[in-house]
């Protein structure tokens, strides 16, 4: 029994015993045509540069592209114009503009583009205000290691 996969352009077969072989013509014909996949579009958004590093990496460890960063609200919205993303990870707690203000901005300019508060704020009354506004999602920083990842590919129905 042999399986292909494609994962960020890379396609390989893997045989009965687990081993990487070669890629038949026929697996190669068929794939292409899903490398022409248009890759997720990510915008994370936290004041702390740090903390955007840090998701970015965890992203991009999942073969997610993060197509934009911003510090505050205000730059989420105009980023959210200028990049269209699909799905945007933004924090509550910011300068200029917070994250409750910009995802309901964010709601109007973009309604299809999924929202993901990602805050340290994970009390009953920020939940609350993400849901009011429509965010599709909550987690908690403490839970990225285990929650964001799930989170994020059930919102973008991937794998």
């Amino acid at each position: 029994m042999v399986a292909s996969f494609l994962k960020c352009g890379y396609v390989a077969e893997i045989g009965s015993a687990g081993q990487p072989g070669p890629v038949s013509k026929a697996a190669q014909t068929h794939l292409k045509c899903e490398e022409t996949q248009v890759p997720v579009r990510i915008l994370v958004v936290d004041d702390y540069q740090v903390a955007r590093k840090t998701i970015r990496s965890l992203l991009n460890w999942h073969s997610m592209h993060v197509c934009g960063e911003a510090e505050n609200g205000k730059q989420a919205i105009e980023k959210v114009r200028e990049l269209h993303p699909d799905l945007v990870l933004l924090d509550i707690n910011m300068p200029v503009m917070n994250g409750v203000q910009a995802a309901y901005e964010i709601r109007k300019i973009a309604p299809s583009t999924k929202i993901i508060f990602f805050t340290i704020h994970d009390s009953p009354e920020a939940i609350a205000a993400g849901r009011t506004i429509g965010a599709d999602a909550f987690v908690p920083k403490a839970a990225a290691g285990t929650d964001l990842i799930p989170t994020v590919q059930r919102l973008l129905k991937t794998t």
